[in-house]
């Protein structure tokens, strides 16, 4: 991937002031990892054209570089030809969208993250037991309306920790909480504290629905974000997670914070006056693209970045059960 970053101007700060911090960890997680391969595996399997139901993650430029190996990005089943192959995205489906697609005798392959499959059968077994489900989430977003989806006439949107204050229910409803995967912590953890004020007899999830990497990624940028002058995110701007990463970086202390998808998008200006530079990315986010960033700063009189680890990640997915039994069939590991 080539990016162009501009003719680099000389700046006021001397160099030897200067420093720029990496966050570590940052980027892909392990359910887009899981997810991105298995649209790859499956053209190479299948051949062209795989369709993908919406965006297989939230990052324009691993989305333009699948649709060059042959992946079709649709918004909805009806897009897709009967018996075709789609792929569900890593922010998971509703059942409705199941079903529309065994209507249609399509072939799918569900590369939900299984930390929101998570969240889903939390969905199905307080619905179950009868509980209102307050469901701590951005309208609109793949991932909220699949969690939505498995129990729509029991799921209440919490947007806002503000939004509290217009919820009413009767003392003795059974109420339950669950959130989308990639919010603010520290949001989401005061609009868990004001739902449990207001209403005592809350019930919590078996564990957080944060991910382990959006959590991960938050407190690194608390760490390299406290002492910055400018904090860099890349990512997409319909990157929840990665959104979240500007907002987290600024309450933690840093001067500025901007979330650009790829070098190019870095305005000059912001590196007036600046001594020190962070660096993160969101969970979405190749690392080619923080290189070019990085290499952005270097052409400008930067430093080498100096990591800052917080955090170990290990964890890994296998393929959805799908798409590793075709592999299997047809003697691939």
């Amino acid at each position: 991937m080539t990016i162009d970053i501009g003719t680099p101007r000389v700046l006021s700060v001397d160099d030897a002031d200067r420093q720029v911090l990496l966050a570590d960890p940052r980027g892909y997680c392990a359910g887009v990892d899981r997810a991105v391969v298995t649209v790859e595996e499956a053209l190479d399997l299948y051949g062209a054209p795989v369709y993908v139901r919406k965006q297989i993650v939230h990052n324009k430029h691993v989305v333009s570089n699948l649709e060059k190996r042959g992946a079709i990005f649709v918004e909805e089943l009806d897009e897709v030809p009967p018996g075709a192959t789609v792929v569900f995205s890593a922010h998971g489906v509703s059942p409705a969208v199941h079903r529309q697609a065994a209507e249609r005798e399509l072939k799918t392959i569900d590369a939900t993250c299984p930390l929101v499959t998570k969240v889903h059968r939390e969905a199905v077994r307080f619905a179950r037991e009868g509980y209102t489900i307050l469901l701590i989430g951005h309208a609109g977003h793949e991932e909220v309306e699949g969690t939505a989806g498995e129990a729509p006439d029991q799921t209440v949107l919490v947007e806002h920790p503000d939004d509290v204050d217009k919820l009413e229910f009767p003392p003795d409803a059974k109420l339950a909480w669950l959130s989308q995967t990639t919010l603010s912590v520290d949001e989401t953890m005061e609009t868990v504290r004001r739902l449990r004020t207001k209403f005592p007899q809350l019930e919590d999830p078996p564990s957080d629905d944060i991910c382990y990497a959006t959590q991960n990624r938050q407190v690194a940028v608390k760490e390299i974000g406290a002492t910055a002058d400018l904090v860099i995110v890349v990512g997409s701007a319909n990157s929840s997670n990665s959104v979240r990463l500007v907002e987290v970086a600024l309450e933690a202390g840093a001067k500025t914070s901007y979330r650009v998808d790829d070098a190019s998008e870095i305005d000059e200006s912001w590196l007036d006056g600046v001594r020190t530079v962070s660096v993160t990315s969101g969970a979405s986010v190749p690392d080619d693209l923080v290189t070019g960033v990085l290499a952005f700063l270097a052409d400008r009189g930067f430093p080498d970045a100096r990591a800052v680890q917080t955090a170990e990640e290990s964890l890994v997915f296998s393929l959805p059960k799908e798409l590793h039994r075709d592999l299997k069939a047809a003697g691939r590991p």
